[in-house]
């Protein structure tokens, strides 16, 4: 059974040459494997990796209480009802808009301001040039 965790779990620390050490002192790499520098140094703070995954600890959790409270349908539903409304085809010419209202509502978004609402890329104002030929070239008329 899964956990109802609030908060992300913690990143499982690197094994060091200290833990995978022979009685030499030197890195067992026949039990171990190759010993990686890249992971035993780390260049980010733990409370920027725990952050990041911050949404989809609570995603997770929703989806959880979601189905302990009215069973297996409804975390299926809520995923199948959220892959339908990211589907957005869009004709090649206009821009794609980053905004989807439905996908927001779904994810309980929909009350909250970010940069992206009321910001607009100059690359979005642009007028579209041909739809006729971007069509053509999208269909290898």
């Amino acid at each position: 059974m899964d956990s109802l965790r609030i908060v992300p779990a913690r990143e499982t620390k690197p094994a060091t040459t200290q833990d995978t050490s022979n009685s030499f002192g030197l890195h067992d790499t026949l039990q171990y494997g190759p010993r990686s520098l890249a992971a035993e140094v780390t260049t980010s703070s733990k409370i920027k990796d725990r952050l990041e995954n911050w949404e989809a600890t609570q995603d997770n959790l929703k989806l959880q209480m979601h189905r302990q409270v009215f069973g297996l349908h409804m975390p299926m539903r809520l995923l199948m009802e959220r892959k339908l409304a990211s589907h957005n085809p869009h004709m090649p010419v206009l821009p794609q808009s980053q905004s989807n209202l439905h996908l927001d509502i779904l994810m309980g978004r929909d009350e909250t301001l970010e940069c992206a609402d009321f910001m607009m890329p100059v690359s979005e104002m642009r007028q579209p040039l041909d739809i006729h030929a971007d069509m053509e070239k999208k269909l290898r008329m």
